[in-house]
């Protein structure tokens, strides 16, 4: 795989409740990342920028909001979300760099 493809397929991570429960409870993290993007490519990219094992990732596709700007009907884009379950004794510390 491209290297410079596999740094443009993760985006950021889903800070939130609802990832941070599913981090603790199934060793599993969340990404957001790019609309085309297929399941070996995250992984791939996982594997090269934290340096750990990926069990298995599992894909969510997230419909853009419809929103209204005064009079005006808008959308908000669509979006992918990627739960990235690691293999046991692997983890990530986004707080390391802080």
């Amino acid at each position: 795989m491209n290297n410079e493809r596999l740094m443009k397929v993760l985006l950021s991570p889903v800070v939130s409740e609802k990832s941070s429960v599913v981090a603790d409870a199934n060793q599993q993290y969340t990404f957001r990342v790019a609309t085309d993007a297929t399941k070996r490519e995250i992984a791939q990219a996982v594997e090269k920028l934290f340096e750990v094992e990926v069990e298995r990732v599992q894909v969510v596709n997230c419909k853009g909001k419809t929103k209204r700007f005064g009079q005006i009907n808008g959308k908000r884009s669509d979006w992918k979300k990627a739960y990235v379950r690691l293999k046991p004794g692997n983890d990530i510390d986004f707080a390391a760099g802080a």
